[in-house]
């Protein structure tokens, strides 16, 4: 779920936990997964835990969905491997943006093929997009809420018109949704989806879906670099214990998604006698505290600001994750060049001078201290871990002028209560959609409906839980999505953040880190700040 989370209505939950990218799986291993055969030195074997629903991109919501849908297809526009660059890939440039930043003329690149044989151009594009709005799959409202018309002006020029302005849209473009299909392959129609079968343009044709395993082939006729191996084969294994085993006896050729912490260590100490390759990168999932500015005394904005100064993200980053994590000072992450670390400028971390001095400001004191409901999803287990952390943090520096009252409840429960108002204090994740700013500031901060007073009564910090509502934070945020100069959109984001740090309505805790792992016998690996590995790089030496 790439980018996600929930929001009205509430998405499905990608859990992050940190053992990264994808969560649980089924089906069952093979005693002779992973063993090349004859014949097949040029094909890859990979091993995950994920678990996979549907691979229609026009109702596929799931990390594993999307990294899948990022090697069979292509979009209007991907990222330079390495980089957060945007780069045009189905179109030949970016695009032509009108005065009023409603209209976007897409020129786009010709001679590409579908799996099928059927030639792309751009009433094919303007079918797929109009597809992934109009069969109102998952994650339809991405472009069904901005988008007012999609047409193929020429042969091969794609006119967009948006109804409000979002300079964003080009990255948005590049979600894993917004991949070609083949016109012949698929219909337009409310509810109707293939989720065994992918037909685009991209370096791979799917061969095989089941659920322990998935053939990826080489398509020879692909447009542009052709992948270094011959295909890619994926073993879904029945638990991370399974998948560590497989990587570590050499069963294996690379493990995608999901090992445990622990596991992870165990990989990291064997690194050097076993010479097998560990890639590590800050991704773009965050977890936060979201506060409910509705609910006492968590409607006081000294009170918020000063759990906001106890926050300790070191030690969190080193007892609970063991170095697995990285710390968060901004909704924004680091890997997002708009970023501020505004929190560690305001506050710090485990100031507890700051927060005695805000308690007391506020009232509180050892004879009246301040007591807050803590809550976390029970089934997220590095959620209760830091939880317990933060409590001790505040219980040992405090000394019983901040309570933390820990309560957990399973997730799926968590998201149909949060909009209700139920929760105080809630810890959460968040995974973009697609890679910008914005996707990390409107998803939590903008409000539709409310005033100062009310709070939010409707829009994105309702759905939070938070029911934060600020007039100026509406003005910066719909000024970021006119903007089209990027220093102009760094400054907006910047005061953003100045509000996010003043009105303490969220509270960034940490920034998760992915992990690819791949055995020395393989060359051309990379992981990718936006969550994906490419597989056309892999390949075998000799």
């Amino acid at each position: 779920m790439l980018g996600q989370f929930w929001r009205s209505p509430f998405r499905t939950l990608s859990l992050f936990c940190l053992c990264l990218l994808l969560v649980v799986s089924c089906g069952r291993s093979s005693p002779e997964v992973g063993r090349t055969p004859p014949g097949s030195r040029d094909r890859i074997v990979l091993g995950t835990t994920a678990q996979l629903s549907t691979i229609d991109p026009a109702d596929a919501y799931s990390s594993f969905a999307g990294a899948l849908l990022y090697n069979l297809g292509d979009r209007l526009y991907s990222y330079k491997l390495g980089t957060t660059d945007l780069v045009p890939q189905l179109a030949i440039a970016l695009p032509s943006v009108s005065a009023d930043g409603l209209t976007y003329k897409i020129a786009l690149r010709q001679g590409v093929v579908f799996h099928d044989g059927t030639p792309f151009d751009a009433a094919a594009m303007a079918f797929s997009l109009n597809r992934f709005i109009q069969n109102a799959g998952s994650p339809a409202f991405l472009l069904s809420d901005l988008v007012d018309s999609v047409q193929a002006s020429t042969q091969y020029e794609l006119t967009i018109k948006l109804k409000k302005s979002f300079a964003a849209f080009p990255s948005l473009l590049a979600f894993s949704g917004a991949a070609a299909v083949s016109p012949k392959a698929y219909e337009i129609k409310e509810g109707s989806f293939k989720p065994d079968q992918f037909v685009g343009t991209g370096p791979y044709k799917l061969v095989r879906l089941g659920t322990d395993q998935i053939q990826l082939d080489a398509f020879e006729q692909y447009w542009g670099e052709k992948p270094a191996n011959r295909g890619i084969d994926i073993q879904v294994f029945s638990s991370s214990a399974n998948l560590f085993n497989a990587f570590r006896t050499g069963a294996i050729d690379v493990a995608y998604q999901s090992l445990a912490l622990e596991q992870i260590r165990s990989l990291q100490r064997d690194l050097t006698t076993a010479g097998w390759q560990i890639l590590e990168k800050s991704g773009s999932g965050i977890d936060y505290l979201t506060l409910n500015l509705k609910s006492p005394p968590l409607d006081k904005l000294e009170v918020r600001q000063a759990i906001a100064a106890m926050i300790d993200r070191p030690l969190l980053q080193e007892r609970v994750f063991q170095g697995q994590i990285d710390p968060l000072y901004s909704l924004i992450p680091t890997t997002i060049s708009e970023q501020e670390p505004i929190f560690q400028q305001e506050y710090g971390d485990r100031n507890s001078a700051k927060a005695r001095e805000l308690l007391t400001k506020a009232g509180y004191s050892l004879e009246n201290p301040l007591q807050v409901e803590f809550w976390y999803r029970s089934n997220v287990t590095n959620d209760q871990l830091a939880a317990i952390t933060l409590k001790a943090i505040v219980n040992k520096q405090l000394n019983g002028l901040m309570q933390l009252q820990l309560n957990s409840v399973e997730s799926t429960t968590a998201y149909k209560n949060l909009d209700k108002g139920a929760y105080p204090m809630f810890l959460l994740d968040w995974s973009a959609d697609f890679f910008d700013a914005d996707n990390y500031i409107q998803p939590f901060m903008e409000c539709a409906k409310g005033s100062e007073k009310t709070g939010c009564e409707e829009g994105a910090s309702f759905g939070q839980g938070s029911y934060y509502y600020s007039d100026r934070a509406n003005q910066l945020i719909d000024q970021s999505r006119k903007a089209q100069d990027p220093t102009t959109r760094k400054q907006i984001f910047a005061e953003i953040q100045t509000l996010l740090g003043q009105d303490v309505p969220f509270i960034p805790l940490w920034q998760s880190k992915d992990f690819l792992f791949v055995q020395k016998w393989i060359q051309g690996a990379s992981l990718e700040v936006t969550q994906k590995a490419p597989f056309w790089t892999l390949q075998k030496s000799a």
